[in-house]
């Protein structure tokens, strides 16, 4: 394929490649090698002739949960066929020194379009946390008026109930 021909994944299809694993934003191996038009074995081979450029922050191998939760989560098959190692899991970091180890046209093309989802993500989770903080400071204004409703509310109440007249209840 010509560079003029390469498909640049969009960010809408590479965010649902994204997933949450040890509270990191991660791309799996397999899913990161299909971007690049390469084979997971030579992306985890690339990878491995590098280990100084992929630290544990950078890249890590999910354990026996968390591929049993991913592969739930994804729909893999267990069993006859497919992996029998459990997958890598690039951070936007690690996804960044990718482009360095795997020399083709289209990584970089690809990781810029990576690059570009994972600052729509940190967007998307910077708002939502700013309307978080935005609930609770509205749920806190309306629990004070809340309260304030409800003690006038006691407040009536107990003026009717003297108000006509019944004797006082209990040791005076």
């Amino acid at each position: 394929m010509s560079e003029s021909q390469i498909t640049i994944p969009t960010e809408k299809s590479l965010t649902a490649l994204v997933y949450f694993v040890r509270g990191e934003k991660v791309f799996i191996d397999a899913d990161l090698a299909m971007l690049y038009g390469v084979e997971t074995s030579a992306l985890n081979r690339a990878v491995k002739r590098n280990p100084d450029r992929f630290p544990a922050d950078f890249m890590f191998q999910l354990d026996a949960q968390e591929w049993e939760n991913l592969r739930c989560q994804i729909g893999i098959a267990s069993s006859h066929g497919g992996r029998r190692a459990a997958p890598h899991a690039f951070t936007e970091q690690g996804v960044a020194m990718l482009s360095s180890v795997l020399n083709a046209t289209r990584a970089v093309q690809v990781n810029i379009a990576i690059m570009r989802t994972f600052v729509q993500l940190r967007r998307l989770m910077d708002s939502n946390r700013d309307l978080a903080r935005r609930i609770d400071s509205l749920e806190a204004r309306y629990d004070e008026q809340f309260s304030a409703v409800f003690d006038a509310i006691k407040q009536l109440i107990t003026d009717e109930s003297r108000r006509k007249g019944k004797p006082p209840m209990g040791f005076l």
